[in-house]
């Protein structure tokens, strides 16, 4: 067989791969069945209708806390003794005024209980990602009291406030007003003002 037949037999061959990768099934895996997409979308928005039944407050948060070995990540206080991100803030952040923020901010002053704008993003995060190693075993009540006491060491909720589905949504976020989205984005433009 000469070159030029060689060539010709694996240019065919290379374009009926290309072809039948670019076709509409790989002949792998299957289609999931609604109940298996269902299990997956867990996601909560502001308005918290996704929100399960449950209930929690600061108190059950603060013994959760320990029991749950927060302070292995978080620290002690939540303010960072740890090597995770900061949970509560050193200082009074309602008596400051929050600058808008793009980028997940960990320091002290954006803890998320207080640079998040809505506080059933809180209660999402926790729910998905915590703790550590073990994501998403926590129990709605769990995840509830948690966000409560997360909530209350911020000075955003009273100690005795119990958070469940109606009133978790109904929280008024330190950074509600601040919030701020980033501009829409056109094609051939910098994401970012004066970013090259």
């Amino acid at each position: 067989m000469g070159f030029p037949r060689l060539f010709l037999v694996t240019a065919v061959l290379g374009i009926c791969q290309t072809a039948w990768t670019q076709s509409p099934t790989y002949g792998l895996g299957r289609t999931p069945k609604a109940e298996e997409i269902r299990a997956w979308d867990i996601a909560i928005s502001p308005t918290g209708k996704e929100l399960p039944p449950g209930h929690g407050t600061a108190k059950e948060g603060a013994a959760l806390y320990v029991r749950k070995a927060c302070a292995a990540c978080h620290g002690a206080t939540g303010s960072s003794e740890g090597h995770a991100p900061t949970l509560i803030s050193s200082h009074d952040v309602q008596a400051k005024s929050l600058v808008p923020c793009l980028a997940p901010c960990v320091n002290d002053s954006n803890a998320m209980a207080v640079h998040s704008p809505f506080a059933t993003t809180i209660w999402d995060y926790i729910n998905r990602g915590m703790p550590l190693g073990k994501e998403g075993s926590l129990s709605p009540n769990e995840v509830y009291a948690i966000t409560a006491y997360l909530l209350y060491k911020n000075n955003v909720i009273k100690e005795d406030e119990v958070m469940d589905a109606q009133s978790l949504p109904k929280v008024k976020m330190p950074n509600h007003d601040g919030f701020a989205l980033p501009p829409e984005w056109k094609h051939g433009t910098p994401r970012l003002q004066g970013y090259p």
